[in-house]
């Protein structure tokens, strides 16, 4: 009984090191995200956002690493080492591919995304490499519960942007400056990872864990974690494109907003996703990570509404007066996004690759409608309107659905 109640506490102490490095890394970006808006103004700000919603759709290749790598090794655990060798060997090759990619994307986005700035586009490649070996070693730390340096790794995460960027925003008030400073900070956590992962390891257990069948799990666990980022950050590149540019600036201003709803609960999905993989597991860890997310989002809701000056001020301040009214709507927006991303992690688990379809319709839904959108009330209410469809979709797969095998090559899961 002993053991069983220090079992517990271990694990609660283990996920309060996490929940309190993720919400010090989602603080950081997000005071970061704020500093930004009101240094550079709104013009700049929805610069900076887009640059920002093109990363974290980008990213999704160090998601799919950690997610593959974090299953592997909680299904498998006594294969830890050999997995843990094909990641990291995974990652480094896929980090410098993407960044090749990117670079040569550079022109591409300076267009798209109307930068008038090629410098300023090439970050993005500068910022992703370093971003995907993180998630290599990050998915390693995760499998085999390693709480202490995993929450390194997310606070140095938060605080590494805030402190190069803050420095660079000091000399110069504009978009380039403040992704230089993303770009700088995400190798610190790399750093932390490889000094975190550079041990002696006992012999791998006889396993059969090949590159080729650890990229076709990554590329199911990415295609539908970039159908999810896709969705979440397609909005302010539409509005970068159906709107002019203060209109534009304002709706990135609401966008703070969803995206600190949206990450905070982040620490439940990764305590939880071990569990959510082991063979045998039931909807109930899934129910209470929902109930939490729900619970933190109504918080920011009722805050919205209480104090809606408050609210602006976080949001950006007077330069963002025309959608203060509007910020309940975007915690709203926040709050079911953050749900259906617990719901994609409980799929990713469970390896129900077929229920991603649904997000790829919303997003195209998404894409088909914006065009018809000329202003923030508009735009906000459409992305409302999908994302809770999307939502009801979702909770009744999770919860009615079967699990797949999940020791099953994903053979579909870019079907």
């Amino acid at each position: 009984m002993s053991e069983t109640s220090g079992g517990f506490r271990a694990l609660l102490r283990s996920g309060a090191a996490i929940a309190v490095a993720m919400a010090v890394m989602n603080v950081a970006t997000y005071g970061y995200t704020v500093l930004v808006a009101h240094l550079v103004g709104p013009s700049d700000f929805g610069a900076f956002s887009a640059i920002m919603g093109v990363l974290l759709v980008v990213n999704v290749l160090s998601l799919g690493l950690q997610a593959t790598g974090a299953r592997r090794i909680s299904a498998s655990p006594e294969s830890a080492a050999a997995v843990e060798r094909v990641v990291l060997t995974v990652s480094y090759r896929s980090a410098a591919v993407l960044a090749l990619v990117l670079v040569a994307l550079a022109p591409v986005l300076d267009a798209v995304l109307r930068l008038d700035s090629i410098p300023t586009a090439l970050l993005v490649a500068i910022t992703a490499a370093p971003l995907t070996v993180m998630g290599g070693q990050a998915g390693v730390l995760q499998g085999e519960r390693r709480w202490g340096p995993l929450a390194l790794i997310y606070l140095a995460q938060g605080v590494g942007r805030v402190v190069a960027g803050v420095g660079f925003l000091l000399v110069w008030r504009t978009e380039f400056a403040a992704v230089l400073g993303v770009a700088i900070g995400a190798w610190l956590p790399v750093l932390i990872g490889y000094v975190a992962l550079r041990r002696e390891r006992p012999p791998a257990a006889s396993a059969d864990v090949s590159a080729g069948g650890l990229m076709r799990e990554v590329a199911g666990s990415s295609q539908a974690l970039l159908a999810f980022f896709a969705l979440s950050n397609a909005d302010i590149l539409l509005a970068r494109a159906v709107l002019d540019d203060h209109t534009a600036g304002l709706y990135a201003g609401g966008l703070i907003l969803v995206k600190a709803i949206l990450f905070l609960p982040q620490f439940v999905s990764v305590i939880a996703f071990p569990s959510m993989a082991t063979r045998g597991a039931d909807s109930s860890t899934l129910v209470k990570a929902l109930l939490v997310a729900l619970g933190l989002g109504l918080c920011g809701m009722g805050g919205t509404l209480l104090l809606p000056d408050l609210a602006l001020v976080f949001v950006g301040g007077s330069d963002f007066e025309e959608v203060k009214d509007l910020l309940w709507l975007f915690a709203l927006v926040g709050t079911l996004l953050s749900m259906v991303q617990l719901l994609l992690y409980s799929a990713l688990a469970r390896q129900q690759w077929r229920t991603i379809l649904a997000i790829w319709v919303t997003l195209v839904a998404l894409l088909c409608s914006a065009p018809f959108v000329h202003s923030v009330e508009g735009l906000v209410a459409l992305v409302l309107g999908l994302d809770a469809a999307l939502f009801l979709v979702l909770v009744t797969v999770a919860l009615v659905g079967r699990p797949a095998a999940l020791d099953r090559e994903p053979a579909d899961a870019t079907a």
